[in-house]
Order: C-alpha cells, then structure tokens, then sequence
C-alpha cells in the first residue's frame, strides 16, 4: 500500500502539471469568460475536508452570481436552473469545466486525481463512524461514485461508493475510474464546443 501510496503522488504531480500546462489557454478563455458574466471573481474558493478531516481550499471556476449565500448541505444539488447560476455557470456546470483549477490542488498535494469527492466542513461534523471512512484518503477530482451516478445517486448511495473504494483502491481501479471519466468527457467533446460557441455568439 506504500508503494501504491507513493507511486499514486508522482502520477498525480505529473499528470497535474502536464494538464495544467496543456489547458492554461483553456483555463484563462473560462476565466476571462466568468469575469466577463456578470462581475465578480473568476474563481471560486471554499473550505473542504480533505485527508483525516484536514480543511483545505478547493478551488473551481465561479458559477453562481457573486451574491449568492453559501448552501452547507452537501445533499442538495444546486440545479442549472436555479436563478443564481451565471449563463456562463450554466456553460461550466454541464460541461465539468468549472472543475479544472482543482488541478492546482492535485499539484499542491491537497487533492488526488481519483477518490472521494470532497465537502464542507459543515457535512462532516454529522458524519457517523461509516461515513468518517471516505476520509481516509486524499479526496479526488474524480472518483467511483461519480462514474456510477455523480449526483444522480443519493447521498448514502455515495457514500457507499467511497467507502467501497477506500476499501478496494488500487492502481488497477484508479486507472479504470479515469478510463470512464475521461470516456464520459470525449463523448460529449462536441457538444461543450458547440456549448461554448453559442454562448460566445450570444455574448457578442
């Protein structure tokens, strides 16, 4: 499991970086796009849990107006149609982008590319002693509740898939959990650049 641990880092640093460096043009079009909608910051910042119940701050592109009040419930989903979502948020939420800058988390250790997807602080106070489990490991941009469902699932449902992981994981399951993810993504390629064009068509 060391092994496992150690070689798991260096594969998150350097997919991290490379991913970064690959998609900065990408990344500063989306930001300039946020700023753009509506005023406000680019990025959005919140406390998560992360490894042992440690806080850290989970960075992703803003989607709700600036105004917004933060929700602390974690099992309710904030839905494209909720009036507080930004059009451009609207853009980000349905194509994943909004989750890019937590590549900067991956390369600061703070995060992994697969495991458990992490929540506030707020959530994890009511954990039980199960649900305290999907904190035994660093939490991910990706992991197996959310290529089995995502928020379709309940939270319980969830749960049970990051505590089956924190179980289960290896290299052979991480590898088929990015597969998936990165499947799900090139499925809808054409339809995020369609997305992304009529929205800059509208802006202008």
């Amino acid at each position: 499991m060391n092994l496992y641990r150690t070689s798991k880092r260096l594969f998150d640093l350097l997919a991290a970086a490379l991913g970064l460096v690959a998609l900065s043009p990408v990344m500063l079009v989306l930001y300039l796009l946020v700023r753009a909608g509506g005023g406000g910051p680019g990025f959005f910042v919140q406390d998560r849990a992360g490894l042992g119940g440690k806080l850290f701050p989970l960075v992703k592109f803003r989607t709700m107006k600036a105004s917004h009040a933060h929700n602390p419930d974690p099992t309710i989903v904030i839905t494209d149609a909720d009036a507080d979502v930004t059009p451009v948020g609207r853009f980000l939420r349905r194509t994943k982008l909004d989750e890019l800058p937590q590549l900067f988390n991956v390369l600061a250790g703070q995060m992994s590319l697969v495991g458990p997807r992490p929540t506030v602080p707020e959530q994890i106070a009511d954990y039980t002693a199960f649900q305290r489990r999907r904190l035994e490991v660093p939490p991910g941009v990706t992991g197996l509740a959310q290529v089995h469902g995502g928020t379709a699932l309940t939270w319980p449902e969830r749960i049970e898939w990051d505590v089956y992981y924190v179980d289960h994981r290896s290299w052979g399951m991480d590898a088929r959990i990015l597969l998936a993810t990165l499947a799900a993504l090139f499925r809808g390629a054409e339809k995020r650049v369609q997305r992304l064009q009529d929205y800059l068509r509208q802006e202008k």
